[in-house]
């Protein structure tokens, strides 16, 4: 009898990329949403309306340069150690 074998399903991770402006600090900074691959493929992408209360995502990216939207990045700095990055088990 033959052994099975599984398709390997990707996994998916949820980011907080946070687009703030470094020359005008008095700006709100803008928070993004995105659901990836473990390959980095982008999912989903959603603009949330205020800064998330829970910490509940696996990564946390963050981009200073005044740029509106996150195709416009030319470079992003994840934090490693930020409040919202949900404890390991």
């Amino acid at each position: 009898m033959a052994a099975r074998t599984r398709k390997s399903v990707p996994e998916t991770r949820q980011v907080l990329v946070i687009l703030s402006n470094r020359f005008r600090p008095l700006d709100e900074p803008r928070f993004l949403e995105i659901r990836c691959q473990s390959d980095g493929t982008i999912l989903e992408e959603k603009r949330l309306r205020r800064a998330p209360a829970k910490p509940i995502y696996d990564e946390v990216w963050e981009n200073n340069d005044a740029r509106q939207s996150l195709d416009s990045c030319k470079s992003v700095k994840r934090h490693y150690k930020h409040p919202l990055i949900k404890p390991k088990p």
